[in-house]
């Protein structure tokens, strides 16, 4: 992209245009995304990890780890990143594919299946560590993940002590056991139509959730999967705008100081 054009998009999104409008064009999501800072620390393993941090104004502000779909870091999250520090969080999208990144349905199943579970687990409680401790945030964090992300977002707040968690339409088949290390709420949003994240998973997970004596909130949505993606096929806009204030209301009355 020409200095000149990159320089007049990337003005244009600071003039307010609507997140969706950034997600669903390459151009526009790219300029968003540039804004971000590579950032990178070690696991407890010594693998070298890499995420992309967008801070907001002022200092001293809450923190929000955001994973990515099946298609990896690309673009979209980043910009999804940025919004979340405009609403003055310190935003952090982590990379869970060591910077593999896919547009093709089938080349995304190979990577989510291709994920070690351990080493992916150690990533999320590295970076939700890292953020708890940033010389710019308050100490307290949630954590937000969408499809393969979301499945992520609850296990960060399983291995580290976040405040709160919001789960868009990703699996949460786990047992009381598992989720007495929670420490703060969940959020989940989920759509009626998703054949793969349906109505007895949640329903489950609801149960299991009672069991450990944690807070769990669900949404559902006349939908279907991946109803928050405006690249997607299935996706659906007023339901994706209505998770988001959800989700961004439920931010602010967990993360407040």
């Amino acid at each position: 992209m020409a200095q000149v054009s990159r320089r007049k998009v990337i003005e244009g999104i600071g003039l307010g245009l609507p997140l969706a409008a950034i997600l669903a064009d390459p151009v526009l999501a790219a300029a968003a995304a540039s804004e971000l800072e590579d950032v990178s620390i070690s696991t407890a393993s010594g693998k070298k990890v890499k995420a992309a941090l967008a801070r907001p104004d002022k200092k001293n502000a809450p923190a929000v780890l955001l994973v990515h779909e099946w298609w990896g870091l690309n673009d979209q999250i980043k910009s999804v990143a940025r919004e979340v520090s405009k609403l003055g969080y310190l935003a952090l999208a982590i990379d869970l594919y060591d910077g593999n990144v896919t547009d093709d349905a089938n080349t995304a199943r190979a990577y989510m299946k291709a994920t070690n579970q351990k080493e992916a687990t150690e990533t999320v409680a590295a970076w939700g560590q890292w953020l708890k401790s940033h010389t710019s945030g308050t100490g307290k964090v949630g954590s937000v993940g969408w499809c393969f992300g979301g499945g992520w977002s609850l296990n960060s707040a399983l291995v580290t002590p976040l405040d709160c968690a919001v789960v868009y339409y990703g699996r949460v088949d786990k047992k009381a056991e598992q989720l007495a290390s929670l420490n703060g709420p969940v959020l989940g949003h989920f759509a009626t139509r998703d054949q793969w994240i349906n109505r007895q998973m949640v329903s489950a997970f609801e149960a299991q959730m009672n069991k450990a004596g944690k807070q769990f909130s669900s949404h559902w949505y006349e939908a279907d999967h991946a109803f928050a993606n405006p690249t997607s096929a299935r996706y659906d806009q007023q339901d994706a705008q209505l998770a988001w204030q959800r989700t961004t209301d439920f931010f602010k009355t967990n993360l407040s100081s």
